[in-house]
């Protein structure tokens, strides 16, 4: 399979329905590179595909985004916040077709409550050698989630935008590789790596970001 596309890329038609809190995301959306979001852009012809839900809803708490807790028994990435998704399967049409199967069975997600208005460039993640696409998607009809198989999911969340760009709340995170990231101490957990990286440069991009301490660190073991 080839890489499907490094630079991000919005259905301007569905974006034109968007609400204005949301406007601006796919604004940004349309010059977005994989380079202007990770220094790990997928190698050509190199990696397996998947894909993840970047799922932006609205709740009394305003704009919010989903998230799951990865169970503490999983081979990769155990216990770690993520976004919905994983890799696509023979019957996906699509990224976004794969990113609304992982979200329906790690959530519950209704599908048809989403309306997906495009998707940022592929983006590389080298411990696992996976290629994946973050789809862009508006919570027009929201659903209940929750864990649907333990095995594989921990918690399901509903993160309101400003509890994670709260300047309290924002940290560098160092691995012990070496490797330093923006993360996010939110919910009694660490967001961090590929999805804190996606967030945090979103975040900054649209102008939702405010200012925040970035000599406060956080060093966490492997995994």
């Amino acid at each position: 399979m080839t890489i499907w596309s490094r630079v991000g890329v919005v259905d301007e038609q569905v974006a034109a329905t968007l609400p204005l809190w949301l406007q601006p995301v796919a604004a940004v959306m349309r010059d977005s590179t994989a380079e202007s979001i990770t220094r790990f852009v997928p190698p050509d012809g190199q990696g397996r595909h998947s894909a993840v839900l970047v799922l932006l809803g609205e709740s009394e708490l305003g704009p919010d985004v989903l998230l799951i807790e990865r169970a503490s028994t999983m081979r990769t990435h155990a216990g770690e916040p993520a976004f919905p998704g994983g890799a696509l399967d023979d019957t996906d049409n699509d990224a976004a077709a794969a990113a609304l199967r992982e979200a329906h069975e790690e959530t519950g997600l209704d599908p048809s409550g989403v309306v997906i208005f495009g998707q940022l460039p592929d983006l590389w993640v080298p411990v696992n050698d996976f290629v994946v696409t973050p789809v862009m998607g508006w919570w027009r009809e929201s659903s209940p989630v929750r864990v649907q198989n333990l095995a594989e999911v921990a918690n399901v969340y509903r993160i309101p935008v400003s509890e994670l760009t709260d300047p309290a709340n924002r940290y560098l995170v160092r691995h012990p590789s070496g490797y330093i990231a923006p993360g996010f101490a939110v919910r009694d957990m660490l967001v961090w790596g590929f999805t804190a990286g996606v967030l945090s440069k979103l975040f900054d991009r649209v102008g939702w970001s405010t200012p925040w301490d970035t000599e406060r660190m956080i060093d966490i073991g492997a995994t």
